[in-house]
């Protein structure tokens, strides 16, 4: 995106790479649908599209409206965890590319504005406009205590178990199968290189 001139702020001290450049999802995907963006530290337990089964066009995006304090104080890798209102909402977002609210996410405000002006949703002005997803669709793990069912969506936003020290965090389980089974699809060509365990 910086070579194509969409993302030119200075690089900064957020998390993630993709802090800021998300709220481009629905200006890049270029439609009048639904576009979905989600953190990278998920793992889908379910289709993803059944989350559009309730999706209602008078809204303008669609997120799990989390209410918590952080569990913890760091980070997976050791950054302090802060608390802010709407804390994890922007992680998994349904965008109704249509809605007037999300057409005004386009580079030039993306660059522009603050990032709490972002991830505290202030480009929508009315909270009704704020759709609410179910806890499953965004399960923070090591935040909530372990449901009876599995969630639909499991955020590891701790950390989670392609580190090595995150092996025993809730549903580690799951996402080990998950990678055993994607790594078996693979030609022995294809797996060269690919480090199976550990931090990879």
């Amino acid at each position: 995106m910086r070579e194509l001139g969409l993302y030119t702020r200075e690089p900064d001290k957020a998390t993630t790479e993709f802090s800021l450049t998300r709220f481009l999802t629905p200006y890049l995907a270029a439609h009048d649908g639904w576009t979905i963006f989600v953190d990278c530290d998920f793992l889908f337990t379910t289709d993803v599209l059944k989350v559009l089964e309730a999706a209602d066009r008078e809204k303008a995006v669609y997120v799990v409206k989390h209410a918590y304090a952080p569990a913890k104080a760091l980070k997976m890798d050791g950054q302090v965890q802060t608390a802010y209102p709407r804390k994890n909402w922007s992680s998994f977002m349904l965008f109704n590319n249509r809605h007037p609210a999300v057409r005004t996410l386009t580079p030039e405000v993306v660059n522009r504005e603050s990032p709490a002006f972002l991830h505290r949703f202030g480009w929508i002005r009315d909270d009704l406009m704020i759709g609410e997803l179910p806890l499953a669709w965004n399960f923070l793990e090591g935040e909530y205590p372990k449901p009876d069912r599995v969630p639909n969506a499991i955020h590891f936003t701790n950390g989670g178990p392609w580190f090595s020290n995150w092996q025993k965090v809730d549903y580690a389980d799951l996402w080990c199968a998950e990678r055993d089974r994607y790594l078996a699809s693979l030609r022995p060509e294809q797996v060269t290189g690919l480090k199976v365990g550990g931090d990879g």
